[in-house]
């Protein structure tokens, strides 16, 4: 059963990160989990063609300009590129940038509204593979319109995302510029960061159930772009639940959560009572904004620059605790 102090938003990344419904939290396997019943031709020399995540090809004879996105990140991937102004319609929860909250609502994280879809005459939909069922995506299809595939899984893909969608809307240079930004500031912070000390990290999604992610998150990604080494990095499960025993027997150095919003949440401070944590006992209880580390979008890189810094911070502490340690 669904504990039900957990909010809605966060109990959307909860059930994403494990594969439930549709969110901002997964990285699933690479494989198609659905078949294509569209076929998109056209014989101009002219034609649009895109190659989506799941390695199908569209031809469109002109850049698509009606676009309903069916998970926030793209939303706000698409304004990243400057193709705003060609969405007609979106999620709940697509509150990124401020503009998006005008947008017709075509349905939420469990149902979409498909005569909504229709309404809106869109020329395409763009889905999220492990966000939206294999039944949606498909009805979708069924009701003859194309559905573009987005799935990224990598801190990298994220720049591959920005190109598709570049290719796609006809803003493939705009596309490329902010594609190459976010690529180059990605290669700036890994280099900075790889040859750090390496610092033992528990990412917590929620206190209850005690939840964190494996090291195939892309979230992970993110930790380990700091120097950071997630503790939990060799579950099986993507998000694995855990326990306080777990965690005291990893040892990690740092503790970051995200929440559910742009404050830090109370259930944070509930590991001060287990001191024997290195993290607790040296005060590196960390809080990043889930909007930001939490959606596969350009934003990761303000959330890595975060944990970067959080992550010096325990550098820091680790070097003067040594130094105290030889002076005694």
């Amino acid at each position: 059963m669904t504990n039900p102090l957990i909010p809605i938003k966060l109990l959307c990344s909860i059930l994403v990160i494990t594969k439930l419904t549709a969110c901002e939290l997964d990285k699933p396997s690479t494989q198609n989990h659905y078949s294509s019943t569209v076929q998109v031709q056209t014989n101009s020399a002219d034609d649009t063609t895109v190659i989506d995540f799941s390695g199908r090809k569209f031809k469109f004879s002109t850049p698509v300009k009606r676009i309903v996105a069916l998970a926030p990140h793209i939303v706000e991937n698409l304004y990243s590129i400057g193709a705003g102004d060609l969405i007609v319609g979106v999620v709940s929860h697509s509150d990124y940038p401020k503009e998006a909250l005008e947008l017709p609502i075509v349905g939420g994280y469990k149902k979409i509204n498909f005569e909504a879809i229709m309404a809106l005459e869109p020329d395409v939909v763009i889905g999220w593979t492990s966000g939206n069922s294999t039944d949606i995506l498909n009805k979708v299809e069924e009701l003859g319109i194309p559905v573009i595939l987005d799935q990224p899984d990598t801190l990298e893909d994220i720049a591959t995302s920005l190109r598709m969608l570049g290719r796609l809307t006809g803003l493939q240079t705009e596309a490329d510029t902010k594609a190459t930004e976010f690529s180059t500031k990605l290669s700036s912070l890994r280099a900075a960061n790889h040859k750090k000390p390496k610092i033992k990290t528990f990412y917590q999604v929620w206190n209850d159930p005690l939840i964190t992610i494996n090291g195939n998150h892309i979230i992970s990604d993110a930790i380990e772009t700091c120097g950071g080494l997630n503790v939990f990095s060799s579950s099986v499960a993507t998000a694995p639940r855990t326990n306080i025993e777990s965690v005291i027997v990893e040892a990690p150095e740092a503790i970051i959560a995200s929440g559910m919003g742009t404050a830090r949440p109370e259930w944070l401070d509930d590991w001060k009572q287990w001191d024997v944590i290195p993290a607790v006992s040296k005060g590196n209880l960390f809080f990043v904004n889930p909007d930001h580390l939490q959606r596969h979008t350009v934003r990761q890189l303000q959330a890595i620059e975060t944990i970067c810094a959080q992550l010096d911070q325990a550098r820091s502490k680790n070097s003067k605790s040594k130094i105290a340690h030889k002076e005694q």
